[in-house]
């Protein structure tokens, strides 16, 4: 049994603990916090600086990690969409490899569980061999196209049922990319189980134009890929709108990136269905739009942190997103945001059972970091402070 303290922690879900020890056994499952007065000093681990939960990297595209440093920053979602797409076909021997880098550097980096997209079956063989704990969103598209809703849904289908076991769901891609017919066909392929939903969502301005009224840069877009958009018909409101009209309200419901989402947008969201969760990735935000959400109008929304991918990232690491939101965020708290990194992540994977906040029973994983100083009011992360993992 190990009796782990630092300077301060903090639990997750109970905000900051003072004059705290953890006691992990073997497996690193916590047994209880005692007050650090029932031990003399040399009975207690003391690590200065910072013992927190394992993060929850709630969106990521672990198999897009063979694209790390491939694009330009800046470019806007639309050119950095078709750079993706034009760049995916590589050595799957070099993909497979670097797919086991990013799920080690995302362990390297206290990162205990994953909310991560797949396309393909490619980070299947990573995933059963991790220490990470992975919950794969098979997302599916069909450019808005109708009639190819039955083709194009048997195909991720087939990799839905490849990845097996593990904990999985189809999900829609974006609504800018799904048709109603495979809408309808993820639903009914989800009716039943007690899975979580995932969608990319108000990326940019674009995505709303396009169901707005035909504008934007979307029509052009696809069919620059020869997908007609002739027979498409704006709804006249937001891509929100399409979402909810569409999407199934049982089951919980990630919303990602959300850029261009406003306090009406996400209490329709909520009004439709209470089990949502905003997931923010600050720098893939900032790389691909140079732009961050309003995170003003979050504050009654459950947020959570995801990285995105290495097409789109400088790295898989949840402390960086930390970083970039309280720099750029500056009235947010600390404490604010590492709930968002913590307890809110678990909740939307639905495994804060275990992860997500230190409490007897759970093995959430410790993190230390060591550069965090008080400045009176309140506790802060110094701009080099790392990660570093304890249990």
């Amino acid at each position: 049994m190990r009796k782990l303290t630092a300077d301060i922690i903090y639990s997750g879900n109970r905000g900051w603990l003072k004059d705290t020890v953890i006691l992990v056994d073997h497996t690193g499952q916590i047994l209880s916090l005692r007050d650090r007065s029932e031990f003399q000093p040399n009975e207690y681990e003391y690590f200065p600086g910072m013992l927190l939960p394992g993060f929850i990297n709630a969106h990521c595209h672990l198999e897009l990690s063979h694209l790390r440093g491939k694009f330009q920053t800046g470019t806007q979602l639309l050119p950095f969409l078709k750079s993706v797409v034009q760049n995916r076909e590589v050595d799957p021997d070099f993909v497979l490899q670097k797919i086991k880098e990013g799920d080690e550097e995302m362990w390297k980096e206290g990162i205990v569980a994953v909310g991560d997209i797949s396309n393909k079956v490619d980070t299947k063989a990573c995933k059963e061999a991790s220490s990470i704990y992975y919950h794969t969103f098979v997302e599916a598209f069909d450019f808005l196209q109708e009639s190819l809703a039955s083709s194009f849904f048997e195909s991720y289908k087939s990799v839905y049922d490849a990845f097996g076991n593990l904990p999985k769901t189809m999900v829609p891609h974006a609504p800018y990319s799904v048709s109603k017919s495979l809408f309808s066909k993820i639903n009914d392929l989800n009716a039943g189980f007690s899975n979580i939903n995932s969608i990319h969502n108000q990326e940019c301005i674009d995505e709303d134009l396009l169901f707005l009224n035909k504008t934007g840069g979307f029509v052009e877009f696809w069919e620059s890929f020869g997908f007609s958009m002739q027979d498409f018909e704006p709804i006249g409101k937001d891509s929100v709108s399409y979402t909810i009209n569409h999407l199934d309200p049982s089951h919980p419901v990630l919303f990602i990136h959300n850029t261009q989402t406003r306090l009406h947008q996400i209490q329709t969201i909520q009004h439709w269905n209470p089990a949502t969760y905003f997931i923010t990735c600050p720098n893939a935000n900032l790389f691909i739009e140079n732009q961050l959400p309003d995170y003003t109008q979050f504050k009654n929304a459950i947020v959570c942190i995801g990285t995105d991918s290495l097409s789109s990232n400088w790295q898989l690491s949840i402390l960086s997103e930390i970083k970039t939101i309280l720099k750029y965020q500056s009235y947010l708290s600390l404490d604010e945001v590492l709930r968002w990194a913590t307890y809110h992540g678990a909740l939307a994977l639905n495994i804060s059972d275990w992860a997500g906040s230190l409490d007897a029973g759970k093995k959430p994983g410790i993190n230390w970091i060591q550069d965090v100083e008080h400045n009176g009011t309140d506790w802060q992360i110094k701009p080099e402070a790392s990660v570093y993992k304890i249990s």
